[in-house]
């Protein structure tokens, strides 16, 4: 057990690593953030700052020689970085876990492999492939880069052969898959905390809306039929199992014909998580702390049903928007990010109205959309 007073590490000091470092100066740990840009939001709460980039040999060593472990807010942190930290101090989650989950390709070949669910996709790597992906995959289709896209970036909607070759090639030929569009009746989430010694706590299962690629909001708990959210909940523990994580894993699933489908893992806390800051009995970066130094797992249940609303900087229009819009609602709760430039599409924050209901809580939660300008 690595006990409080000790610092930890973190690669990565967007929001995510900022409300970490909030969970663990909390919990009394001193915390130094690794992160290149000079205005990092999590860095502003850290006891250190090392303003470099993820792979400098010199940042990479202070880590080592003063903290006692190490974990990331980002599935795109060098996963050779946290493989050499490894060597000489505690990981959590392991470079070659989160090496898995920055690569679609990768990621989709290891879930077929063990016999996860999964809809219709195909790698491709050349326009060699372009035939059996083709075969495989009905089009309309969704074309994905294999690394680094996430909310909405690094996607594009193929609707015949020719639009294959023309966005493969504008993409610069990089790895990509293609995934069949499915009729989705839900989007679902599962965040689960797993320790060293495999023991795991499941936070309950969230349902998610996206707009233009990116969450918009979360229901918790999910409107599923509980034997749903069970097999949701098994099947989110079995994929952690088989990764053989440590760590707080989201994964995300989509509900087609009434049957569950793997999407992806993020090997971090999640966006749809953020609701478990003020309606569990411990959040998601709490659960981040306690996995990563080894204590006993808190208590995921929650206490109030709730629904989070992303901020996104397409509300602040030239000026701070109306934030009594949503403070004067007793069950809302409003995060902000600190960062200092609001740009379209950027999260800024989010609200989590907990309520009696989650009917309440989503009224609530519309009418805080609304009341923003949240198109």
């Amino acid at each position: 057990m690595i006990a409080p007073g000790a610092t930890l590490g973190l690669l990565g000091g967007g929001q995510l690593g900022r409300m970490f470092t909030v969970a663990a100066r909390t919990l009394g740990y001193r915390v130094t953030v690794l992160d290149p840009d000079p205005l990092s939001p999590a860095a502003e709460f850290a006891t250190g700052h090392l303003n470099t980039a993820y792979t400098d040999p010199g940042s990479l060593d202070e880590l080592a020689r003063t903290c006692a472990a190490v974990t990331t807010e980002f599935e795109n942190a060098p996963a050779e970085a946290l493989n050499a930290l490894a060597q000489r101090i505690v990981v959590r989650p392991s470079g070659d876990s989160v090496a898995i989950a920055q690569d679609r390709a990768r990621e989709k070949g290891f879930f077929a492999e063990r016999g996860f669910p999964l809809g219709p996709a195909a790698a491709i790597r050349t326009e060699a492939d372009f035939d059996a992906a083709l075969a495989r995959v009905k089009l309309p289709a969704l074309l994905k880069t294999a690394r680094f896209g996430y909310d909405g970036k690094g996607q594009a909607r193929i609707d015949s052969r020719a639009a294959l070759e023309r966005t493969f090639g504008e993409w610069k030929r990089v790895p990509c898959i293609l995934e069949e569009f499915l009729a989705l009746e839900r989007e679902l989430s599962v965040i689960l905390a797993r320790g060293a010694s495999g023991e795991v706590a499941v936070f309950p299962v969230a349902e998610n809306q996206h707009a233009h690629g990116i969450l918009d909001i979360t229901i918790a708990p999910a409107r599923i039929p509980e034997a749903l959210a069970r097999e949701a909940t098994a099947l989110a523990t079995r994929v952690a199992a088989d990764l053989r994580y440590v760590g707080v894993l989201a994964v995300e699933m989509f509900v087609v014909g009434g049957k569950l489908l793997l999407n992806e893992v993020a090997p971090r806390p999640h966006n749809s998580g953020h609701y478990t800051i003020d309606a569990c009995r411990t959040s998601q970066f709490e659960q981040q702390v306690r996995v990563l130094c080894g204590l006993p797992l808190g208590d995921p249940s929650q206490h109030s049903p709730a629904v989070m609303v992303n901020l996104l900087g397409d509300i602040w229009r030239g000026a701070e928007p109306p934030w009594e819009a949503v403070l004067r609602h007793p069950g809302a709760h409003l995060h902000l990010y600190g960062k200092r430039e609001a740009r379209p599409g950027r999260k800024m924050g989010h609200v989590t109205v907990c309520e009696a209901t989650p009917e309440r809580a989503l009224e609530v939660a519309l009418a805080i959309r609304r009341d923003l300008g949240i198109e």
